[in-house]
C-alpha cells in the first residue's frame, strides 16, 4: 500500500512544477504528516524531493528528474478507457487503477502538452443519470465486474416477477443506461446471449475456471439490437391520430422516436396539411399519458375509449379555465 502510494507522490510532483504538502495529503488521502514521512523516505531512497520551505513552500522534484515507472498495468489501461464515467468507475471499484493510469499518463507527457487532460475536465463532463434519479449502486455490481473482467462464469440467484431463479450464466459484458446496470450473459451450458438487470441479483458467486469468449460476441451491436427490440416489444397496441404539422413535428419527442417517425412516414396527409398515422403504443395509459402532452395539436380518431379520456380532458380543463 505504501509503495504504491509513493510511487503515485513521484508520479504527481513529475507532472506540476510543485506541490504543497496539502495538496499532496488532499490527492493521495492521507495526513500532511504522512507527506512529510514519505517525502523524506523518498529522499533517502536517492529520489531527488526537494522542500521548499515557508507559506508559498511546497515539495519538487529537482533536476528535471524523471521516474521509468510510467508502464500501465493490464487492469489500470483497462480502467482508463473507462475515465471519462468517475462514477461508473467508483462503481465497478476501479477508480484507484483509474487514478494510477491518469498519474501515469500525465507523468509520460511533455511539458507543453502536460495540462491537456486537466483542459480537457474543466471543459467535458459526462454525467449518465438520467433527470429526477438518485442512482444507487447495486450491491452486487462489483462481484459481477470482477467476474467480467475475469472471464469467469458464475452462479447466480435473479429476482423474476414474484419469485426467485436461480442460473449459471458466463457474464460477457456490462451496460450503463440511464443509471441503470444491466449485464449481458449467457447461460453456461451455451444459449442465447440475454441481459439482466444487475439490482435485481440477490446473490452472485463466482464458479471454478474460466470461459472461452465467443469471438464475434460485440457488446456495443449486441446491446443496441437488444435495446431497440425491447423497446419495440413493448408497443402492443395502436392509437390513429390526426395530426397538425407541428403535432407531427412534436410527436416523436413525446413517444418511442422510431415508432413515430415510422408512423408518420407512412400516414397521409390531407388538403389542411394535417397528417393521419397509426401510431403503435404500449398502452391506452401510456398513450394517454404521452400525447396530452401535444395539446390540441393532436386529435384521437381511435380507439373510442382513448378518444373519450382525451374528450373528458379537455372537458375538465374547460371547466378549470373557463
Amino acid at each position: 500500500m505504501r509503495a504504491a502510494r509513493l510511487i503515485k507522490l513521484v508520479l504527481l510532483l513529475q507532472s506540476r512544477p510543485s506541490m504543497t504538502a496539502a495538496e499532496l495529503a488532499a490527492e493521495l488521502e492521507v495526513s500532511e504528516r504522512t507527506i512529510t514521512r514519505d517525502a523524506l523516505a523518498l529522499s533517502e531512497a536517492g529520489v531527488p524531493v526537494y522542500a521548499d520551505r515557508g507559506r508559498a513552500g511546497g515539495y519538487r522534484l529537482v533536476g528535471g528528474y524523471r521516474t521509468r515507472l510510467t508502464g500501465l498495468a493490464r487492469g489500470e489501461a483497462e480502467a482508463l478507457f473507462l475515465s471519462g464515467l468517475p462514477e461508473a468507475l467508483r462503481d465497478l471499484g476501479l477508480a484507484d487503477a483509474a487514478s494510477a493510469a491518469r498519474l501515469k499518463v500525465a507523468a509520460a507527457l511533455t511539458p507543453s502538452v502536460r495540462d491537456a487532460p486537466e483542459a480537457v475536465g474543466r471543459r467535458f463532463h459526462l454525467d449518465a443519470p438520467a433527470w429526477y434519479q438518485d442512482p444507487e449502486t447495486p450491491a452486487l455490481l462489483a462481484p459481477l465486474a470482477e467476474a467480467v473482467w475475469d472471464d469467469r462464469p458464475v452462479r447466480a440467484r435473479y429476482r423474476r416477477g414474484d419469485g426467485e431463479v436461480e442460473r449459471a450464466l458466463q457474464p460477457y459484458g456490462l451496460v450503463l443506461k440511464a443509471g441503470v446496470w444491466y449485464v449481458c450473459a449467457r447461460p453456461a451450458d451455451g444459449g442465447s446471449f440475454r441481459t439482466y438487470r444487475v439490482d435485481r441479483f440477490t446473490e452472485v458467486a463466482a464458479a471454478d475456471g474460466r470461459f472461452e469468449r465467443d469471438p464475434d460476441f460485440d457488446l456495443a451491436a449486441f446491446w443496441t439490437e437488444r435495446s431497440a427490440e425491447f423497446a419495440r416489444s413493448l408497443l402492443r397496441a395502436e392509437a390513429v391520430l390526426r395530426l397538425s404539422p407541428e403535432g407531427a413535428r412534436r410527436l416523436p419527442h413525446v413517444t418511442d422516436r422510431a415508432a413515430a417517425e415510422e408512423a408518420l412516414a407512412a400516414g397521409g396527409v390531407d388538403a389542411a396539411g394535417r397528417v393521419t398515422v397509426t401510431l403503435p403504443v404500449e398502452s391506452e395509459d401510456v398513450a394517454f399519458a404521452q400525447l396530452l402532452g401535444l395539446g390540441a395539436e393532436a386529435e384521437v380518431l381511435s380507439p373510442a375509449s382513448l378518444r373519450e379520456r382525451f374528450a373528458a380532458a379537455a372537458r375538465a380543463l374547460a371547466g378549470l379555465y373557463g
